[in-house]
């Protein structure tokens, strides 16, 4: 069975998280994903706590890739890359413009060596603003794009959402990007194709998608989405843990109170008009904060399912390593197998039926560096 993305050819030069992670979902879909490194490797490769294959955030953001390590800084390595290139359909990077430039990766520079490339360059903050010449990284994205803030809007102090959120949000946008121009170039759309993913734009734009609110409609209104900023939304405690319970809908609202006997609230005007129960959901998220501690997760679990209300036990980062449907799935392989007890990676997410198998080879090794003269 036939890859996607057969055929298609990515030049890489990518570290830590925001490329490599872009580059591992190309090379999921079937592309040959060519990962250029500096001679002394991506620094991820050290990223404690490591393996045989390297550290885990490199395992973890590297398979089905091949490599190649070249010094850009040196004019052999600048030849070596632009002979790549040449043979290339895509070149994606995520360094600073200058930096990009002055190494031979520049829109200019590789349109003239390519001009049916798709040029991808995910970068801190668009070219056309005031903050585009500024670093960036992860948490301070997190801090710029208001992410950072939302916990001022609770009640609380600002605090960053503990994973790489920024570069992983980033890095998605940039595929999509990829993939439209490489869907434009098949339609016949000449190149060279410029796309640019900043990461500021893209984390604002995830996050007013719904926090935009009443500002949509008038510049003065109020941004914010009540329900998701209700101080009360949050996990519950049951008699023994934690659980999420999210009665959405009309229906689920009463299925939910009717299982805890309170259809006094059930009866009250404001509770049928969907235009007012906005209003009044600090008051049925503290409701339900009440009522969870009657009962164990597992039970709540059960006779929440009985009534089709959505719920989860609240899993830690461990629980995923034995969660059963993840296990059925397969969800955890290595090297294109399942890990029993060997290194063990997430398998990639979006599955399509005849598109071959998604998961053929470990991280490239760092014993299998090639060096600057080789192309």
């Amino acid at each position: 069975m036939l890859p996607l993305l057969e055929r298609i050819r990515v030049v890489e030069v990518g570290a830590v998280v925001l490329g490599p992670y872009a580059g591992q979902i190309l090379a999921d879909l079937g592309a040959e994903v060519i990962k250029v490194e500096p001679l002394e490797g991506d620094i991820a490769r050290h990223a404690h706590p490591a393996g045989a294959g390297g550290g885990a955030l490199f395992v973890n953001n590297n398979r089905n890739k091949k490599m190649l390590a070249l010094d850009l800084k040196s004019p052999d390595g600048r030849a070596a890359l632009a002979k790549l290139l040449e043979r290339a359909d895509v070149l994606f990077h995520n360094m600073r413009v200058d930096a990009a430039e002055r190494l031979g990766l520049g829109f200019e520079t590789v349109a003239a060596i390519n001009p049916r490339i798709v040029h991808c360059a995910a970068i801190g903050f668009g070219q056309r603003g005031r903050y585009r010449d500024r670093p960036a990284f992860d948490d301070v994205i997190q801090a710029a794009s208001g992410i950072a803030g939302l916990g001022t809007a609770t009640g609380g102090d600002p605090r960053f959402v503990p994973t790489i959120l920024a570069d992983k949000v980033a890095a998605l946008h940039a595929v999509y990007g990829i993939l439209a121009a490489l869907v434009a170039r098949a339609n016949g759309r000449a190149g060279p194709f410029k796309v640019e993913v900043p990461m500021f734009e893209a984390l604002a734009a995830f996050l007013l998608n719904e926090h935009l609110a009443a500002a949509t409609f008038d510049a003065g209104g109020a941004v914010g989405y009540p329900r998701i900023l209700s101080p009360n939304r949050r996990p519950f405690r049951t008699a023994d843990g934690w659980i999420a319970v999210l009665p959405y809908t009309d229906r689920q609202w009463r299925a939910f109170l009717g299982e805890v006997g309170r259809e006094d609230v059930i009866a009250q005007d404001w509770f049928a008009d969907p235009r007012q129960r906005p209003a009044h959901i600090d008051q049925l998220y503290a409701l339900v904060a009440e009522t969870l501690p009657a009962r164990t997760t597992d039970a709540w679990i059960a006779a929440l399912g009985e009534r089709d209300v959505p719920c989860s036990r609240v899993a830690r980062l461990g629980d995923l390593l034995t969660d059963p449907h993840l296990e059925e799935i397969g969800f955890f392989r290595c090297a294109g197998g399942v890990s029993r007890g060997g290194c063990t990676g997430p398998a990639a997410a979006s599955v399509v039926r005849g598109g071959g198998n998604p998961t053929r080879h470990a991280a490239p090794p760092a014993g299998g560096r090639q060096s600057s003269t080789t192309a």
